[in-house]
């Protein structure tokens, strides 16, 4: 089922999300949605709070035909490169924008998979990049909170304008 995204400033994006204990039936449905979710954006990454499911939940999915899912529980990172890569950002929960953000260009990431087991896992370039934004999503961050604070606040302005002016529409 595709679900809607919730909307900036919805508290809920900046608020972390509760670990799974274990994944179970319920956690494989809210992925299957998530990814549906996804999919239908389309994107290639999606943490369960941006359509406001409050579970450390990620999927993430850079294949060119989308058929390549990484379902993720509990994801963090436990290594990341020093060498960094920078890549034009944006999120449904922020409709419109988007911004360069630098971020390590490889991580080793911890998560438990789709069977219940713990992986260790290295991602690089979109995979890596990708991985990141989701895991800030369930720690409560957007991307725009790696971006100079000046830029930011640029950004989010422009966004309150065009949401204030589609209100009036």
């Amino acid at each position: 089922m595709i679900r809607p995204f919730l909307q900036w400033p919805d508290k809920r994006l900046r608020t972390p999300c509760e670990p799974v204990e274990a994944v179970d039936d319920d956690v494989r449905a809210t992925w299957q949605d998530m990814l549906e979710s996804m999919y239908a954006m389309p994107g290639v990454g999606l943490a369960a709070c941006q359509i406001g499911v409050m579970r450390r939940l990620a999927v993430v999915d850079c294949s060119e035909a989308q058929n390549s899912p990484i379902r993720m529980a509990n994801p963090e990172v436990l290594h990341a490169s020093v060498k960094p890569r920078t890549h034009t950002e944006a999120s449904p929960n922020l409709p419109g924008l988007h911004a360069e953000v630098e971020r390590p260009r490889a991580v080793t990431v911890r998560y438990m998979d789709e069977s219940g087991a713990w992986v260790e896992r290295d991602f690089v370039h979109l995979e890596a990049t990708s991985v990141q934004h989701q895991i800030d999503h369930l720690n409560g961050l957007v991307y725009l909170d790696r971006l100079k604070p000046a830029r930011r606040q640029m950004l989010l302005a422009k966004y309150m304008k065009a949401r204030a002016r589609a209100g009036r529409r």
